[in-house]
């Protein structure tokens, strides 16, 4: 893996991808490289992000969701939520901006092949995942059962639902829980940890990979080691 440097990038979308009625904005944003490649990464590392020449807002870190096996740019899910995140999600397309990394440990899923994966994140967590499953997608013979878990907060929170929708293509099952239910919804209602805990995965050849906030992270660990998981594998992307 390259070492850590900074070099310049440039927006190539920034395009809403919540419900225009939900409380929380997040927006995909996609960022070529000015000149070459982006470095290569792990799937679930990240990059810090600044404005060239300007301090404030200041840089701040966000996970890379693309492609990590055809890595042509890089993209990320950013929610509206202050600071450098507020300003990403107002940028024009053709704005530079400066990047650093790629950083953090990832996933690396190598050393676990042969392993069943369960991927596991909430929110904008998932953005990290998404690069997990496309790596795996490329890989697929080389694990068992494949199977993520997302929460989100209620049906306009929900990130990526056609993607979603088509991984069966490729032996890879999903659960969707909702912490709030609704009518027209059939599926989990609670923490995503309540939905691992009615699936009860075996976790005797298993490595866990989790994205969110630590309380949800917290929670999740607790259960998947209720359920069998080694320590050693439930994995942070940092």
């Amino acid at each position: 893996m390259a070492k850590s440097r900074s070099y310049r990038m440039r927006v190539k979308e920034n395009v809403p991808m919540t419900d225009p009625a939900c409380t929380d904005t997040v927006v995909r944003l996609v960022l070529d490289a000015v000149a070459g490649d982006p470095p290569p990464f792990l799937p679930g590392q990240y990059v810090r992000i600044g404005i060239p020449g300007v301090e404030a807002p200041q840089p701040a870190y966000f996970a890379i969701a693309s492609d990590p096996v055809r890595p042509d740019g890089y993209e990320f899910f950013i929610k509206c939520a202050g600071g450098m995140a507020e300003y990403l999600c107002g940028i024009e397309p053709g704005a530079d901006l400066e990047v650093e990394g790629p950083m953090g440990k990832g996933f690396g899923l190598d050393r676990y092949r042969g392993s069943d994966v369960y991927l596991i994140g909430v929110g904008t967590g998932i953005a990290p995942l998404r690069s997990v499953w496309r790596y795996i997608i490329a890989h697929r013979e080389q694990f068992g059962r494949v199977a993520i878990y997302a929460g989100f907060m209620t049906s306009l929170h929900r990130l990526l639902t056609d993607e979603l929708e088509t991984l069966s293509e490729h032996h890879i099952e999903v659960s969707v829980s909702r912490e709030m239910g609704h009518d027209s919804w059939d599926g989990p209602i609670g923490y995503v940890q309540h939905a691992i805990e009615v699936d009860a995965p075996d976790g005797s050849n298993a490595v866990a990979c989790l994205a969110g906030m630590s309380a949800m992270v917290d929670a999740c660990r607790e259960t998947l080691q209720n359920l069998g998981f080694n320590e050693g594998r439930i994995l942070l992307n940092y």
